[in-house]
């Protein structure tokens, strides 16, 4: 099984992300060859064009809601925390540990990509989303769905026997 859906691990990034966790999902894969930023970069750094279609129709729709629809092309493959691979900031790179994510008005979200070192499903992406509002919560009930999907498929690209 390339990718298998875990439950949340209790890493520091994790524990540090936000005070309340509205919505948290888990997927894994394995991984023992590359490096966590470069395992990030096969995840995040782009996208099947499928996915952009959905992310563009996104765009469409949510812009008539004020919500953020700008997509930054340019991306240092470095890590930094403060810089951005798309509209996803590094927040934080630890060893074991890549923080990820995005505030908007309707909702906050992290993104964890954590290096658990076991022999399989070692690395375990984790999305933490905290609602902002009513809307965050029904704007997650419409697109849960293809969250699920979308990132199943992002992170199989990182699966490496």
């Amino acid at each position: 099984m390339v990718i298998k859906t875990e439950h949340c691990p209790n890493t520091a990034g994790i524990k540090q992300s936000f005070s309340q966790i509205d919505f948290t999902d888990t997927f894994s894969t394995t991984n023992h060859t590359d490096s966590l930023d470069t395992i990030a970069h096969l995840i995040f750094g782009s996208m099947p064009k499928w996915v952009e279609f959905l992310m563009g129709l996104r765009n469409a729709i949510v812009s008539v809601f004020g919500l953020k629809t700008e997509m930054d092309k340019n991306f240092s493959p470095n890590f930094k925390p403060g810089e951005k691979m798309g509209f996803i900031k590094i927040i934080s790179v630890e060893d074991n540990e890549i923080m990820l994510g995005a505030d908007d008005k309707h909702l906050d979200f992290r993104v964890s990509v954590f290096n658990s070192e076991e022999n399989q499903n070692n690395i375990k992406v984790t999305t933490l989303v905290k609602y902002n509002n009513l809307f965050g919560k029904i704007y997650m009930a419409i697109i849960r769905p293809f969250h699920v999907i979308i990132v199943k498929q992002m992170v199989k690209r990182a699966y490496k026997q």
